[in-house]
C-alpha cells in the first residue's frame, strides 16, 4: 500500500488585535444633542443663577432678590414663562460646538493618554479632563458672554425702573455686533481667564470623578462593556454636582466680570483679583457661593442627560454605525 503522504498545513499568521478606532462624528454629534436637551430642560434655573450672582448687596443691606424661589417668583411674575428663557436662542446655538468639544475633547486625551496596558492613570484622566476644559473656552467664553447679557437684563431694567430710569432693549446680535465693531474680535473673549479657571477646574474634577462612578456600577449586556442607562445618568449626576458646587466661586467671578450692564450703585471690577477682592470686602465669602445651590441643580442634571445621551450612543444609532 502506497503510503499517503501528508501535505504539510500551511501555518496561518497570528492576527495582531486591531487598535481601537476612535470614532470623531458619533461624538460630536453626541456631544450636541446631549447640550441641546440638557439645556432646554435646566435653562429657567441657569438664568435665576446669574442673577442671583450678579446682584449685589446694597450699602443697607437691600437686595431685589432674597433666595432662588424668590427670584424665580418674581422674574416670571415680572416677564412670564418666555422671559425664563431670555437668552436660551444665543445658548442653544452655541451649547452644541461647546458641548461637542468638551466631551470629545476629554475621550480624545483619554484615548491617547491610556497605556499600551490598557491603564488610565487617574493623574492622565486629570490631564485629559483640564485639557477638555482649555479647548472648550473659545466656544464658551462668547456664549457665556452675550447669554448672560441676555438673562441679566431684566434685573437690571427692573432696577432703572425702580430708579425711574429707562434700559434700552438689546438682542444678543445686536450687543455681538456692537462688541465686534467698538472692540474686534477681542470684545467677546471678554472674561476669558475667569471663564478658563472655572472650566478647566470643572474638567479636571468632573471627569475623573464621572469615569470612577460610573465604573462602579452593573455592565449592559450587550457585549459593549458600556455602564446600564441609570448609571450613567446618576454618575452624571452626582460628579455634575460636587464639580458644580467646588467651582462656584470661580463662576461667581467669571459671571460678574462678563456682565456689561449694571445696576445703578453696582461696581466695576477690573479683572478676576480686583473682583475677588471687591467681593470680599463688601459681601464676604459668603457671596462667592451665590447661586450655588441653582448652580448644582442646573449642572447635575445637564451633565446626567448629556453622559446619558453620550453613552447610550444616539448618534451611533443613527448614524447606523456600531458604537465602539
Amino acid at each position: 500500500m502506497a503510503a499517503i503522504q501528508q501535505q504539510p498545513q500551511q501555518q496561518q499568521p497570528l492576527q495582531q488585535p486591531k487598535q481601537q478606532q476612535f470614532a470623531l462624528l458619533p461624538k460630536i454629534i453626541n456631544g450636541g444633542i446631549a447640550g441641546i436637551i440638557g439645556v432646554t430642560c435646566v435653562f429657567p434655573l441657569d438664568l435665576v443663577k446669574t442673577r442671583l450672582q450678579n446682584q449685589q448687596v446694597g450699602p443697607n443691606g437691600e437686595r431685589m432678590y432674597n433666595s432662588m424661589f424668590d427670584c424665580f417668583r418674581k422674574t416670571y411674575q415680572a416677564e412670564g414663562y418666555f422671559g425664563m428663557y431670555r437668552g436660551s436662542g444665543v445658548n442653544i446655538l452655541l451649547i452644541t460646538p461647546e458641548k461637542a468639544i468638551k466631551l470629545t475633547a476629554n475621550d480624545y486625551f483619554r484615548h491617547k493618554l491610556t497605556t499600551k496596558d490598557g491603564k488610565l492613570p487617574m493623574s492622565s484622566q486629570m490631564i485629559a479632563g483640564g485639557l477638555a476644559g482649555a479647548f472648550q473656552i473659545v466656544v464658551t467664553t462668547p456664549m457665556e458672554l452675550l447669554k448672560i447679557q441676555m438673562q441679566d437684563a431684566g434685573r437690571v431694567a427692573a432696577a432703572a425702573k425702580l430708579a425711574g430710569k429707562t434700559v434700552e432693549k438689546i438682542t444678543a446680535t445686536q450687543l455681538a455686533t456692537q462688541l465686534l465693531r467698538e472692540r474686534g474680535i477681542l470684545g467677546l473673549y471678554k472674561g476669558i481667564g475667569a471663564t478658563g479657571l472655572r472650566d478647566v477646574t470643572f474638567s479636571v474634577i468632573y471627569f475623573p470623578l464621572f469615569a470612577t462612578l460610573n465604573e462602579l456600577g452593573p455592565r449592559r449586556n450587550d457585549g459593549s462593556g458600556e455602564a446600564v442607562f441609570w448609571c450613567s445618568f446618576l454618575a452624571g449626576l452626582a460628579a455634575g454636582s460636587t464639580a458644580a458646587l467646588a467651582v462656584n466661586p470661580f463662576d461667581v467671578v467669571k459671571t460678574r466680570l462678563q456682565a456689561i450692564k449694571k445696576a445703578d450703585g453696582e461696581k466695576e471690577f477690573k479683572g478676576i483679583s480686583d473682583c475677588i477682592t471687591k467681593t470680599l470686602k463688601h459681601e464676604g465669602p459668603t457671596a462667592f457661593f451665590k447661586g450655588g445651590l441653582c448652580r448644582m441643580i442646573v449642572i447635575a442634571p445637564l451633565f446626567g442627560i448629556a453622559q446619558t445621551v453620550y453613552y447610550l450612543g444616539v448618534a451611533e444609532g443613527l448614524l447606523g454605525v456600531q458604537k465602539k
